[in-house]
């Protein structure tokens, strides 16, 4: 009975989204093949471990669904969900003060409109132990393939900044079984739980690499960590990790998945995404470079209004009317 009405309920919401011109936002999120298809293509965790298995994937941050779009057009594998992008975006500072609700919202409208793997940063869990549970089961049933969590003491500090403090190997730990229970229970272990460690600007690399085989041992799928400033501190995060652990669905080299981290004015340099791949990193994510590259347009084109009166200045770097309206996929 549950299924009648769920498919029926899904077959008005589609008339509905296909009368008003959205029929292919729609089609990216669910399959109509069968039930089974529809829960698999609809959370893509399957498909994000799949694809880190093949090579080193790239995720840009979205940090809306029309970036979302885009970056699906381009032709990318998957999204990152930056928390540093979506507080910036709401004009707060990356201290971890923006609600559950506010990211579920980003994940929501981001997967609909791409129809791609999303890994969402979740700070330090919104909590303690009862929230981890809380946001996993949220974040899978929203569209995000994996979360991070991170070690940091709240209220957190972003990544690449001096002055942060961590909590006990042990605490975090707990977060992490608790994160991966809860993995278990909603996705069949599909979904993939990424402990972040900011121990390298604060205990120094050899407890970024012992933090990190604590959370593996907790079930963490993945490993990422931050602040890391050189090609050779990467490389050996990476080597010291590679075959580490017991947990199911590994990497291919047999310990856990490794993120790697590359924004741009932090403590790491500019690092090609092919170094990345011959390290043994599964994923580059480039949290915050399309929300930086889009508000330098806007800046640009609000003093080219304030000081020269009209657009022209800028009116090159726009998107036309009707780039707009394909990406909007509005049919005129």
């Amino acid at each position: 009975l549950f299924f009648f009405f769920f498919f029926q309920a899904e077959d008005g919401i589609r008339d509905a989204q296909e009368s008003r011109g959205l029929g292919d936002v729609y089609k990216r999120q669910v399959s109509t093949q069968s039930t089974g298809d529809f829960f698999s293509e609809k959370m893509h965790a399957s498909r994000l471990r799949a694809a880190m298995r093949q090579s080193c994937v790239q995720l840009p941050g979205a940090f809306n669904g029309l970036v979302g779009r885009i970056a699906a057009d381009t032709g990318f594998q998957g999204l990152y969900i930056s928390g540093a992008a979506v507080t910036a975006s709401l004009g707060q500072p990356d201290i971890g003060v923006a609600s559950i609700d506010q990211f579920l919202t980003i994940i929501r409208q981001v997967s609909v409109c791409s129809g791609l793997p999303i890994i969402a940063d979740a700070d330090t869990g919104f909590g303690e132990e009862e929230m981890i549970t809380k946001t996993v089961h949220e974040y899978y049933h929203a569209g995000a393939s994996g979360l991070h969590i991170e070690d940091q003491v709240f209220p957190k500090r972003c990544g690449h900044l001096d002055g942060k403090s961590l909590i006990p190997v042990e605490q975090f730990a707990a977060k992490v079984r608790r994160a991966a229970a809860a993995r278990d229970a909603c996705s069949d272990g599909q979904f993939v739980v990424c402990a972040r460690t900011d121990a390298r600007s604060v205990e120094g690399l050899e407890a970024v690499v012992d933090r990190a085989k604590a959370y593996v041992d907790a079930g963490a799928d993945m490993i990422f960590p931050e602040g890391l400033s050189t090609v050779q501190e990467f490389n050996y995060v990476a080597e010291q990790l590679r075959g580490y652990g017991k947990a199911t669905n590994k990497a291919p080299c047999g310990g856990p998945f490794l993120l790697a981290n590359m924004t741009e004015f932090g403590k790491t340099p500019i690092i090609n995404h092919s170094e990345f791949e011959q390290m043994g990193y599964h994923c580059v994510i480039y949290p915050v470079s399309t929300l930086r590259s889009a508000m330098g347009g806007v800046m640009d084109c609000l003093n080219a209004i304030k000081n020269d009166g009209e657009v022209t200045p800028v009116l090159d770097h726009m998107f036309t009317r009707q780039q707009l309206y394909d990406l909007s996929l509005i049919h005129i």
